[in-house]
């Protein structure tokens, strides 16, 4: 039988669990070049449905095009704002990204040729974006036990910021990342510490052989 990590090890990786946080407010500094390749190695070492791999990741450090990439997000947070009616103000107060400030930006796409992979996505062909989830959460889970922070951005039109990289038609961008020095990680989920929603109790989430007909 495979033996567990020993007590400090392990509770490493739960601690790292539980203290990452979607980050949003960075110090200028630049990161560390071995930590970096560190951080895109865990991202490439996630797993992945038929170890097909779809992740590639865009470093940004061309000023002018990381410019014109928080533009994009900007017009996306307007046009957000708009479509939640009611909590339209409440939204505008929150801080969605940190794009001009963090040391590092890096957009995380899924490749294109994806048609190709068939095993594990005959029936659920969404399983290459899970793969790259998978390796957005490898990241960001080792820039925490980095002490970087790392915040998710998902506020962008597709297409345009396909454009603006050049990315082939099949490709597709599904994360801006802004990964950098923070000065201390929020002590809980910052949506959570602004009142816009809280994390559900574990109890909700889980159930046993059916599917609960109450809920």
């Amino acid at each position: 039988m495979a033996k567990p990590f020993n007590d400090a090890d392990r509770e490493a990786v739960y601690r790292a669990i539980h203290e990452r946080r979607d980050m949003r407010h960075f110090v200028r500094d630049p990161v560390d070049a071995a930590a970096l390749q560190r951080l895109l190695d865990a991202a490439h070492h996630a797993p992945s449905v038929g170890f097909m791999q779809p992740w590639r990741i865009a470093r940004i450090t061309d000023p002018a095009l990381r410019t014109a990439l928080h533009e994009i997000v900007e017009s996306e947070r307007l046009a957000t704002a708009d479509a939640l009616g009611k909590r339209r103000d409440e939204f505008m107060k929150l801080k969605v990204e940190g794009m001009l400030e963090c040391g590092e930006l890096l957009v995380m796409a899924l490749m294109d040729g994806r048609e190709r992979h068939i095993f594990g996505r005959r029936t659920l062909p969404e399983m290459d974006l899970a793969s790259v989830a998978c390796a957005i959460q490898n990241m960001w889970l080792a820039a925490r036990a980095e002490g970087l922070g790392m915040g998710w951005v998902s506020l962008f039109d597709v297409d345009a910021v396909r454009d603006l990289l050049h990315m082939p038609r099949g490709a597709r961008p599904v994360a801006i990342l802004c990964l950098g020095h923070v000065e201390q990680f929020y002590s809980e989920p910052m949506l959570q510490a602004e009142r816009w929603a809280e994390r559900m109790p574990l109890a909700d989430c889980v159930f046993e052989n059916f599917w609960p007909q109450s809920r």
